[in-house]
């Protein structure tokens, strides 16, 4: 769900610019380098080709190390805000790369997926368009869990997929950080994340798949908020009110042990 709009604002690089997007160096007898994220020196992720006709793509570097967390903010955005704050927005400014940003506050209900699992966009609706890599024979490969917030139909041609991506994988996160999280989340806290965000907007040159259309990639980079996003995504597995009640009718039935249904 979409809270607030900002107005657009021009950021200038300076000093403290950690996050640049930048091309990488191009390679002798190449039009153009890899299109990359930059955390300081060194490259984070790997984008989506500059033609706008290759298949969406984040892919986790080894520049990928370490979140982004600005401690000043950490009480302000783990109580969460209901509008945009300057506060926050001056100073995550400081390190974000140079261009034109347009804050966001959002809602999501994240969901964890895993390359090539249930769900998992790279190996299922990207698939369905552009088909396996023409050398590799596969899916294209984020080398990261992420999460999925929304989707829904620009036109009848054309489809918007959301994902957020976690500099750091969840395992690197402290469980008890995010069992704390959770248990926050069930007492109706709502805590807030950063990220930088990039719209690709990815058209297929041929019809090589089964569900040819154009896709609209909006990708958020966590910045701050590993260990609450991680905890709002298990948050659904959590024991509901109606779960408890049919707890009780299922207790009442003789023990038995699961039997596998098989392939299907």
């Amino acid at each position: 769900m979409l809270l607030e709009t900002g107005e657009p604002r021009f950021v200038r690089e300076s000093e403290s610019s950690v996050l640049k997007f930048r091309q990488e160096e191009k390679p002798d007898g190449q039009g153009v380098g890899r299109r990359l994220l930059w955390q300081g020196a060194d490259p984070a992720f790997e984008l989506s080709w500059w033609c706008g006709t290759c298949p969406l793509l984040f892919k986790r570097l080894e520049g990928a190390t370490e979140t982004l967390s600005l401690p000043e903010m950490q009480q302000t955005l783990n109580s969460g805000i209901d509008r945009i704050e300057g506060s926050v927005l001056e100073a995550f400014t400081a390190i974000l790369p140079e261009g034109t940003h347009v804050p966001l506050l959002l809602r999501v209900q994240p969901k964890l997926v895993y390359p090539g699992g249930h769900g998992d966009y790279f190996s299922e609706e990207q698939v369905d368009t552009w088909s396996t890599s023409g050398f590799w024979g596969l899916p294209e490969y984020p080398q990261t869990p992420y999460y999925r917030t929304w989707q829904a139909p620009v036109d009848a041609s054309e489809h918007a997929f959301e994902f957020v991506v976690p500099m750091v994988p969840p395992n690197w996160n402290e469980s008890s950080r995010v069992e704390e999280y959770a248990q926050e989340l069930m007492n109706s806290s709502t805590p807030t994340a950063v990220a930088v965000s990039i719209l690709d907007v990815c058209s297929p040159a041929v019809d090589r798949g089964t569900d040819y259309y154009v896709h609209w990639g909006l990708t958020h980079f966590l910045l701050d908020g590993h260990h609450n996003m991680q905890a709002a995504a298990e948050a659904h597995r959590l024991a509901q009110a109606s779960d408890v009640e049919r707890l009780i009718e299922l207790r009442a039935q003789p023990q038995a042990r699961r039997i596998a249904s098989g392939p299907r």
